[in-house]
């Protein structure tokens, strides 16, 4: 099921996404004015060039777990809808308010499993423009599933992301073994 207003395909890299982040990001650090806290855009939108479904994902990144229930306070009271971590622990998900524009907002804590995970891929497919085009050509292969099966579309790229983090953890260890 497609909830309403939700983008549903894969389109061109836009270049007005990072500009849209900085509009988001904006608003959720006047909300979250009074945690210690940084946000940074993740997924695809933030790799230039890369074809995505035109959502931008941010990540807020505490330092510690006690951070996290004070922030999804202040998320809350500005407007988002905690629902959880959908499935993926170490991970509480927001619905954006419906003032601004959709996107994905997620709450983790510095250095957890997920926030290494959206990180390494994002930097990975950044600095890897061949790989980042590989992306692309699965994510519109499964682009139709967007309209009628969202589960079946994450479920579809999971293989392949996951070969892709590994891929960047691994040339991550043979840099750092390099110094």
């Amino acid at each position: 099921m497609v909830q309403v207003g939700v983008p549903a395909g894969v389109v061109a890299y836009d270049p007005q996404w990072p500009e849209q982040f900085e509009k988001l990001r904006s608003l959720i650090d006047s909300a979250l004015a009074g945690v210690r806290h940084i946000t940074v855009h993740i997924g695809s939108t933030a790799v230039p060039g890369l074809d995505a479904k035109p959502i931008i994902d941010l990540d807020v990144v505490v330092t510690n777990q006690a951070a996290v229930a004070e922030a999804i306070r202040a998320l809350a009271a500005a407007g988002w809808q905690h629902e959880g971590d959908l499935g993926i622990p170490g991970r509480e998900a927001f619905r954006p308010p419906a003032s601004t524009i959709y996107h994905h907002l997620y709450l983790l804590t510095h250095g957890s499993q997920a926030h290494r995970d959206h990180m390494d891929l994002r930097d990975f497919l950044r600095a890897h423009p061949v790989e980042a085009a590989r992306y692309a050509r699965l994510k519109h292969q499964l682009a139709p599933l967007v309209q009628t099966d969202r589960a079946a579309y994450v479920t579809g790229k999971a293989n392949l992301i996951a070969e892709l983090l590994t891929q960047a953890r691994q040339k991550s260890a043979l840099g750092q073994a390099a110094v």
